[in-house]
């Protein structure tokens, strides 16, 4: 339930910093002059909820179609940001033959099995239906663990299946990249504002009009509440994240029976983990630990602060309690 609602907090993000906008805009856009001669500046909630019943359906039917677009193109995407390639069952018998037991020991539909050649340590589990349900290992993470640890790997990626987390992660990186590219886009439109549109605001003012700083101040309305929606989608997107990552931690040490070669395997993938072709954090969010970055100062909190990740000593300490 607790999943469903974070979900549900998505769409509302983006509406609710759809109507703080139109709010905005109507308060410093009009006003009055009180009877001591003084501009009082006013929102007027009418006019802002009529604009915003108004907007509605543009903003729910676009979001919409781009939601749906990526939904289903989810498995394109995933590949082509990582590099990854079908694994014949002849090129690689060893981890088919643990892909296959496992499934079969929990009752589970044989998902595809990509493999990345890259020498760095990491795997991840990704698709919507039992159709697209696939688990990707690097050659690196192959040729590194022994059969035991392996298993572990593959039998916590088949958690976040089974549990139908790679849904509920696809949905999150979704919406996090719908608020992340309408930031995007309205950012660089108020920097070519300011770059190319100088002139022309100087000599509107010149005529005695104000459209250039109007725009300029719709334009930084904007820019802070796609940054105020980026904040709030992170956080709801760190919340389902974290949780699942012990919940799969758990789920592969059951289905595996070792929970110790887990545990193993964390430690060694922790010395190198990452997909260096990768370069996408949104992506970076499906791995079993994610990549590790050169940050310091406010960005290191922010990264930490943003992790969807726990701690991987951690996730070693509880495993090795069982």
């Amino acid at each position: 339930m607790m999943s469903i609602f974070l979900l549900i907090m998505f769409p509302v993000i983006m509406l609710g910093m759809v109507w703080i906008f139109l709010a905005l805009v109507n308060y410093f856009g009009g006003g009055y002059v009180d009877h001591y001669g003084n501009f009082v500046r006013t929102v007027s909630l009418a006019e802002v909820n009529y604009q915003f019943m108004s907007a509605l359906p543009w903003v729910i039917g676009g979001v919409g179609i781009w939601f749906l677009i990526a939904y289903f193109s989810n498995t394109a995407m995933v590949r082509a940001a990582t590099g990854a390639r079908p694994l014949e069952r002849r090129e690689n018998p060893r981890v088919y033959n643990i892909v296959e037991n496992l499934t079969i020991s929990c009752g589970m539909d044989m998902p595809k099995v990509n493999v990345i050649d890259d020498p760095q340590l990491n795997a991840f589990a990704s698709g919507i239906d039992r159709n697209s349900y696939t688990v990707t290992v690097t050659t690196g993470l192959l040729q590194i663990l022994d059969d035991d640890e392996l298993e572990g790997v593959i039998a916590h990626e088949l958690t976040h299946i089974r549990n139908r987390d790679t849904r509920l992660l696809i949905t999150s990186i979704i919406f996090v990249g719908i608020v992340s590219t309408v930031m995007s886009m309205v950012y660089n439109m108020f920097t070519h504002v300011m770059w190319f549109g100088g002139s022309s605001s100087r000599s509107n003012n010149e005529k005695g009009g104000n459209s250039g700083a109007s725009a300029i101040v719709i334009f930084l309305i904007a820019i802070i509440c796609c940054a105020i929606a980026y904040f709030f989608t992170m956080l709801t997107r760190f919340a389902i994240s974290r949780k699942r990552e012990y919940m799969a931690d758990a789920g592969g040490a059951q289905m595996c029976g070792n929970p110790h070669a887990l545990a193993s395997a964390l430690r060694k993938i922790s010395g190198n983990p990452g997909l260096g072709g990768t370069g996408r954090d949104d992506i970076a969010q499906l791995f079993i630990i994610r990549p590790k970055m050169s940050l310091s100062g406010i960005s290191k909190f922010m990264s930490s602060m943003f992790a969807t990740h726990p701690d991987t000593a951690e996730r070693i300490r509880l495993l090795e309690q069982f």
